[in-house]
């Protein structure tokens, strides 16, 4: 088939090399335009480099959406569009370019967490199992019917960053097989499964100000905001020292366990978790625990402000009037994300 490949973020590369790998025509490359050509520190662009690298044409309209831009997409006479991480939502006009629409691979199992950040909302509503889906597309989010779809289990402490490249992975081979089926597909017959109304949930992309940690909330819920929101936005507290100092700390991962330790919710405490009776491996022995509204957050990797990432052992090592450390807590009170 003649595909055009709409995409920006490093989700698509994966799927994109196997529709080249699998001989389709790809005439060109559609990418969004950088916000500031002539900065210093670009945004990384990987669907634009590995464009490059297979010497294929490119092209960057502001809005896909502008009728100009249509117009030139239509000078490519593709089959099918194929869009991934992209950013921009396909109005009907764009879609008609190609006889076999658009189809979206989607980092979810639709209508589950349909939106801008569908990895990280697993990761914060807990879920077990996490997956892909490809759809047939509509001008409505997420929300075409679904030709294929993928799925695997959540390892136990498997934050945002670690699953997602998991997830593009998976989405190669959902993505070959709903090309197959377009293939070969009567139009004057309905394709894929509908989407279920009763089964959608929402994941909008996160802000920076979502981070903020506040030790009164559980500590499970608390340990899943931390794993949806590395690398980025990141989750973050002030952290009040026994010698008076305060630090912004980025919390880069931690474990819930279900022990009340009688202190007051934010107040820190050097641990080892082997007098608790865990045998976890390094980095899981000596870390900075913290009491929470409910259970304690044993914290392995986190990062000063201003300073590198590091084992919770190697910081504490760095303060020795430790014991007497507290993280702020936020006023008003933080309520869980919904």
């Amino acid at each position: 088939m003649r595909i055009v490949i709409l995409g920006t973020g490093p989700f698509a590369v994966p799927s994109c090399q196997r529709i080249l790998a699998d001989g389709h025509d790809v005439p060109v490359v559609v990418v969004r335009p950088l916000v500031d050509p002539t900065a210093k520190k670009l945004p990384p662009t990987p669907v634009l480099d590995w464009a490059r690298d297979n010497q294929l044409p490119t092209f960057q309209p502001a809005s896909i959406n502008d009728p100009a831009a249509i117009a030139e997409l239509a000078t490519y006479q593709p089959d099918l569009l194929f869009v991934c991480d992209y950013g921009q939502i396909l109005s009907n006009d764009c879609l008609r370019v190609a006889p076999y629409g658009g189809i979206n691979l989607h980092g979810s199992l639709l209508p589950r967490h349909r939106g801008a950040a569908p990895v990280q909302w697993a990761l914060l509503r807990g879920d077990d199992r996490a997956g892909v889906s490809v759809i047939h597309m509509t001008p409505r989010l997420d929300a075409g019917p679904v030709l294929s779809t993928a799925e695997t289990m959540i390892e136990p402490d498997e934050n945002a960053g670690q699953l997602e490249p998991r997830l593009a992975l998976l989405g190669v081979e959902a993505t070959a097989a709903a090309i197959s089926q377009l293939s070969d597909w009567d139009q004057q017959v309905e394709i894929g499964t509908l989407q279920t109304k009763a089964g959608v949930t929402r994941a909008p992309r996160f802000m920076k100000a979502q981070g903020q940690l506040d030790f009164r909330l559980p500590a499970e819920y608390l340990v899943r905001l931390i794993r949806a929101l590395q690398p980025w936005p990141g989750t973050f507290a002030e952290m009040r020292l026994a010698e008076g100092k305060s630090t912004r700390m980025l919390v880069r991962a931690a474990r819930a366990v279900n022990v009340d330790s009688g202190k007051a919710a934010g107040q820190a405490w050097s641990c080892d978790t082997r007098q608790l009776g865990l045998d976890w491996p390094s980095p899981w022995q000596q870390v900075l625990a913290v009491a929470t509204g409910s259970g304690t957050i044993l914290v392995s990797r986190l990062q000063p402000a201003s300073k590198r990432e590091m084992d919770a052992e190697e910081f504490m090592r760095g303060h020795s009037l430790f014991s007497g450390a507290t993280f702020v807590l936020p006023e008003p009170p933080l309520s869980e994300l919904q």
